[in-house]
C-alpha cells in the first residue's frame, strides 16, 4: 500500500490543490454592436488549468450567465477545445451560472485569471469593476498571481499599488493597436473605449507586443499578461509555471 500511494503521489502535478478564478465580461454589448466573452479565452485556459489539476471556478462582473461574442463562435475561430466547452455540460453550467467577482476572492484562490473579448472593454473598467479592481489589487498585494489575455488586461488599467499604477514600470501586453485595426475594430474602440496599448504606455509600463495574431506572454514577477486569442494556451502554461 506504501508504494503504491508513494507512486500515485509522484504523478500528481505540483498545482494540485491550487485554485483559479477566471473573471469574465457581463458585458453583451458595447456602442450598440454586440460583443462578450471571447470563448476560446475561457475555453483553452479552462482545460489547460484543469488538467494540469488545478480547480477552476468560473466568475463574472454580474454573475450568472456570461454573454458570448458571435464572433468568437464563427468557424474560423471556433477551435478544439471552444467546441468541446460547448458540449462540457459542467463547463456550460458554469458559464450559464458563473459567480459574481468579489474582493474576498483574494484570499481564496491562488490566481485570479481575467479572459477576455471586447466585452471587457465596458466592464472590466469603471463602476462596474469596483469589486474586480479591488481584487486584482489585493490578490497582487498578496503576491497571487495574476494572469490576463487579450482585453482581459482592460481590468488592470485602474489598479494601483499605493498611489501607483499597478503595472508601472512593468513589461506587459495586450491586443494591440494593429491587431484591433486587422480585427476592423479600430473605430469602434475609439468611438467607445480606449487602446490598451496606448493606455499602458501613459501608466509607465513597458509595453511589449509580438506579432501580430501569434502567442506572446510577458511575465512580471506575479503579473502574467496575453497579447490575444492565439496566447491562451501560453498565458494558462505560464500560470502553470508560477503555480507549480
Amino acid at each position: 500500500a506504501t508504494a503504491f500511494s508513494c507512486t500515485t503521489n509522484a504523478t500528481l502535478p505540483a498545482t494540485m490543490g491550487k485554485s483559479v478564478v477566471i473573471v469574465n465580461t457581463s458585458a453583451g454589448a458595447m456602442g450598440g454592436n454586440p460583443t462578450g466573452l471571447w470563448l476560446s479565452e475561457l475555453a483553452d485556459p479552462y482545460y489547460a488549468l484543469t488538467e494540469a489539476g488545478l480547480e477552476v471556478t468560473i466568475a463574472s462582473i454580474a454573475g450568472g450567465a456570461i454573454p458570448i461574442d458571435p464572433g468568437s463562435m464563427a468557424d474560423a475561430y471556433f477551435g478544439e477545445k471552444a467546441k468541446r466547452f460547448m458540449h462540457d455540460a459542467k463547463a456550460v453550467g458554469a458559464l450559464t451560472h458563473s459567480v459574481k467577482v468579489e474582493a474576498a476572492m483574494a484570499e481564496k484562490f491562488d490566481c485570479v485569471y481575467l479572459s477576455g473579448g471586447h466585452g471587457c472593454c465596458v466592464d472590466f473598467v469603471g463602476t462596474a469593476a469596483g469589486e474586480l479592481k479591488a481584487l486584482v489589487e489585493k490578490a497582487y498585494g498578496l503576491k497571487k498571481v495574476v494572469a490576463a489575455d487579450c482585453h482581459g488586461p482592460m481590468g488592470l488599467l485602474e489598479c494601483t499599488v499605493g498611489e501607483a499604477p499597478l503595472v508601472k514600470g512593468l513589461e506587459v501586453t495586450a491586443f494591440t493597436n494593429v491587431e484591433e485595426e486587422q480585427a476592423s475594430a479600430t473605430a469602434w474602440v475609439k468611438a467607445n473605449t480606449v487602446f490598451m496599448e496606448d493606455e499602458f504606455q501613459k501608466l509607465g509600463a513597458v509595453f511589449k507586443q509580438g506579432d501580430p495574431w501569434t502567442a506572446h506572454v510577458c511575465v512580471a514577477g506575479n503579473l502574467i499578461t496575453a497579447q490575444n486569442p492565439q496566447s491562451a494556451d501560453a498565458c494558462a502554461a505560464a500560470v502553470i509555471k508560477a503555480l507549480a
